[in-house]
């Protein structure tokens, strides 16, 4: 018997390449086009650079022999993984495959997402992971678990060293959940992405509660309510469109520097349409987002969790070209006030850019602690600690503006000096106190008020004398607490300088493993 030819056997592989790359087959793949849904190779190849994706292990098989399973073939067993480019910089891609078993997860699919998730962390590299799964592999049992099992350690490990990114492009469900939670952003399409632990089903079952799947564990609910999902697209390739903009203000790693992006926005620029949009009188509310616009590089603020706890507004954007993370107070949603969600949602994104060297910028409006016995019952005291933590432990540079109020422990929380802020301005209409004037006077006047033969025109007469005395930046300034009190028209320039100034600060370790974050 001869042997083939060299060409013989790359003809061979060709057509068992062939084979394996139509996935489920021709209905299957039909199918998942019909439900408005691309399939693995199609979404990989959206994303990345055209022609740079590396497909690897898509001969595995699944070793699998008990109902049935020994009789099927699982074409990549129901995921593709490999390398590519975005942007010319190098990123590793798993992107499960419905049309193969329902892109079930079993002991071979498993391994194949473990092996670039180590290549990711090894590079250092962002890994991406696509879900589309109807979940663990029943038949494979103990191993599916196991599967999951290898992921989220591997979640753990990557965390702080390489951005983890999640794309939920369709059902994810049970414990496929908490690979993505695990990872720092979670992208949903609308009408398309479902997570929860227990669907609708398992819900009635147990709790005779009847819910839709998609008010259960959709975008929309995921986006607003739960605060799961930090991103939100109409479509897929929206969605991946996002996912390219978001990677260019990250680092590739932990000891990168961000990108620096081109700004033909001059650093120095005034900021004169700040004095009209906001108002010097405490209680006129207005939008942060139009003064983050005006403060940073034009266009170039990027929103995260725009829907969930909309009185905290969080983001990257760019100074000068330079990358920065935006921390704010919105003054338009419950006046600014800090409340669980908020501080859940700051101290997340703050802990983040302190992980990849991006500094921060806090813009400070803020009134205090939501109250109330929701919050209290909920657990405001712990949640709120959570950003007294994630600002104290971050050493990234920290910039703080202070523009109106600034009051009590909400005050300390948004980082404030003693926090460790590395400059704090403050605007002339900056407020900084324990509590609202009127509550301040009420207090340490009581009985010159109760005394007074008009109370109220004392009281009146009390209130304008604390708030000429105190309620203004220069007693902090007096003890250092604000660095320097500003011109609005100049924030951005000052900032500007404190981030090229400030970007050098280095902030040794301080020989623990780890401080007990108050989750």
């Amino acid at each position: 018997m001869s042997k083939k030819t060299l060409l013989e056997l790359v003809e061979e592989l060709e057509k068992e390449k062939a084979l394996l790359l139509r996935g489920g087959g021709e209905k299957a793949l039909k199918k998942q086009h019909e439900a408005g849904k691309l399939t693995a190779r199609e979404r990989i190849e959206l994303l990345v650079d055209e022609g740079s994706f590396e497909e690897i292990d898509l001969f595995i098989e699944h070793r699998a022999d008990r109902f049935g399973m020994a009789e099927r073939k699982l074409p990549a067993d129901g995921v593709v993984t490999g390398f590519g480019t975005i942007e010319g910089r190098v990123v590793f891609v798993y992107s499960q495959d419905f049309t193969v078993m329902g892109g079930s997860l079993g002991e071979m699919h498993a391994r194949k997402i473990t092996k670039i998730m180590d290549m990711a962390l090894k590079v250092g590299a962002p890994i991406i992971g696509i879900n589309d799964s109807g979940g663990a592999r029943i038949q494979e049992g103990i191993d599916s678990l196991s599967g999951y099992g290898q992921i989220f350690f591997r979640n753990t490990q990557a965390s702080g060293v390489i951005p983890q990114i999640a794309l939920i492009l369709g059902p994810c469900a049970g414990g496929a959940v908490y690979s993505p939670a695990l990872m720092d952003f979670i992208f949903m399409v609308e009408g398309e992405s479902k997570m929860f632990v227990t669907g609708p089903q398992v819900v009635k079952a147990a709790t005779g509660e009847e819910i839709s799947a998609e008010d259960l564990g959709g975008a929309t609910t995921h986006a607003t309510k739960s605060g799961v999902a930090h991103f939100v697209a109409s479509t897929e390739e929206e969605c991946f469109l996002k996912v390219r903009t978001l990677l260019s203000y990250l680092p590739s790693n932990n000891v990168e520097d961000p990108p620096v992006g081109d700004s033909s926005d001059p650093w120095n620029r005034h900021n004169t349409p700040l004095l009209e949009i906001v108002s010097p009188h405490p209680n006129k509310p207005y939008d942060m987002k139009e003064v983050v616009e005006e403060l940073v590089d034009r266009g170039s603020f990027l929103e995260v969790q725009k829907d969930f706890a909309r009185n905290i507004i969080v983001g990257f954007s760019r100074i000068g070209g330079q990358v920065v993370g935006v921390v704010a107070n919105q003054p338009y949603h419950l006046a600014g006030c800090l409340d669980i969600n908020a501080a859940d949602k700051a101290s997340r994104f703050i802990r983040f850019c302190d992980c990849f060297n991006i500094p921060l910028l806090t813009l400070v409006d803020v009134p205090g602690f939501l109250p109330g016995s929701n919050q209290e019952l909920g657990g405001i005291i712990r949640h709120g600690a959570k950003m007294l933590y994630a600002y104290s432990e971050a050493t990234v540079p920290k910039i703080t503006v202070i523009l109106r109020k600034a009051y009590g422990g909400a005050y300390l929380a948004m980082c404030s000096r003693d926090l460790g802020a590395d400059l704090v301005l403050a605007w002339p209409t900056a407020e900084i106190a324990v509590m609202g004037a009127e509550g301040a006077v009420d207090i340490i006047f009581r009985q010159e008020i109760e005394k007074a033969l008009d109370s109220e025109v004392e009281r009146e007469k009390l209130l304008e004398q604390y708030r000429q005395e105190f309620y203004n930046p220069y007693q902090a300034a007096r003890r250092g607490y604000v660095d320097e009190v500003i011109d609005p028209r100049e924030t951005r320039i000052k900032v500007a300088k404190a981030l090229e100034v400030f970007w050098s600060k280095r902030e040794e370790g301080k020989g623990k493993k780890h401080g007990n974050f108050p989750v």
